[in-house]
């Protein structure tokens, strides 16, 4: 599974800003899809998951801003996110989890990275 994301960039706060991520490849394994962040100097950490089904999970400083969606026909995972703060500032990732190549087992796959940068 190969992922590309799309739609970083620089806002003010307050601001938003709506990320993408199309899965190509092996799609029709996907389960989870999530979005991850890293600020400079800081582990990465999980910001939103959808769960095939459409479950969705948030981490706590997202919460009520931050809104995870995916379109299975499209393979693509979206991240709106709204009312940005400057400690919102990190590289995004894309992460979907997916069989590997013999089918078997469930494997993370990442995307690279897209910068999302808010000025206050």
């Amino acid at each position: 599974v190969q992922l590309q994301a799309s739609g970083g960039g620089s806002v003010q706060a307050g601001g938003s800003l709506r990320l993408s991520c199309v899965a190509s490849g092996s799609t029709s394994s996907i389960n989870v899809m999530s979005w991850y962040r890293q600020a400079v100097g800081k582990q990465r950490d999980v910001v939103a998951s959808i769960a095939s089904g459409g479950g969705t999970d948030y981490a706590d400083p997202v919460k009520g801003r931050f809104t995870i969606t995916r379109d299975n026909a499209k393979n693509t995972v979206y991240l709106q996110m709204n009312n940005l703060k400057p400690e919102d500032t990190a590289v995004y990732y894309c992460n979907v989890d997916a069989l590997d190549s013999s089918g078997s087992f469930y494997k993370n796959y990442w995307g690279k990275g897209t910068q999302v940068t808010v000025s206050s």
